[in-house]
């Protein structure tokens, strides 16, 4: 297995017209117990500029990292010996969530792509198609996403972690403000 992992880019936000927006990977290191699991050492995202030095815009969802969601700001370091950008810390969130969907039975796709579809979110598939990788809107009403995915993963039908909860979405849960 590969030492890294790199997902696609799941969009853009503010690219004037005719003129893509040109876009920067950033290796996240993953801790060892998700290293194991993910067959990975880091995950690579992709990253916008701002107007700040060393800091970029998440223009991706992680299918690993824990804390990052589409859109948000992180300051990155530029790691000479290993020739790119790194995560340093968190600077900002965007509102977006991350959460992550295991399908267990693959009865299950077409319902969670329905979900999905219905509650707006955009999502990425890793290649074993099993893992996807779910961006959530600040606009979604996470809590009632959340009621159907829990039954769903209830019945044994999926895995679910919350990588990234918003500020918004953890609100509306009635969750204590915490670390993403």
């Amino acid at each position: 297995m590969s030492s890294e992992t790199s997902s696609n880019p799941s969009g853009s936000e503010s690219v004037p017209a005719g003129k893509p927006e040109r876009l920067y990977r950033v290796a996240f290191d993953l801790p060892d117990e998700t290293a194991v699991w993910a067959h990975a050492s880091s995950e690579r995202l992709w990253t916008g500029k701002t107007s700040v030095q060393m800091e970029v815009q998440v223009r991706n969802t992680p299918f690993y990292v824990k804390g990052i969601a589409f859109g948000d700001i992180v300051r990155v370091r530029a790691d000479h010996e290993r020739r790119e950008f790194v995560f340093e810390e968190f600077v900002s969130e965007a509102g977006h969530s991350t959460v992550r969907v295991i399908i267990k039975d693959d009865d299950a796709r077409d319902m969670i792509d329905a979900m999905l579809r219905s509650f707006e979110c955009s999502w990425e598939i890793d290649t074993t198609g099993y893992l996807w990788a779910i961006d959530v809107p600040p606009h979604v009403d996470y809590a009632s996403m959340r009621v159907t995915l829990l039954r769903v993963a209830g019945e044994g039908k999926i895995g679910i972690e919350e990588g990234a909860l918003a500020m918004a979405h953890r609100d509306g849960l009635g969750l204590p403000e915490s670390d993403r």
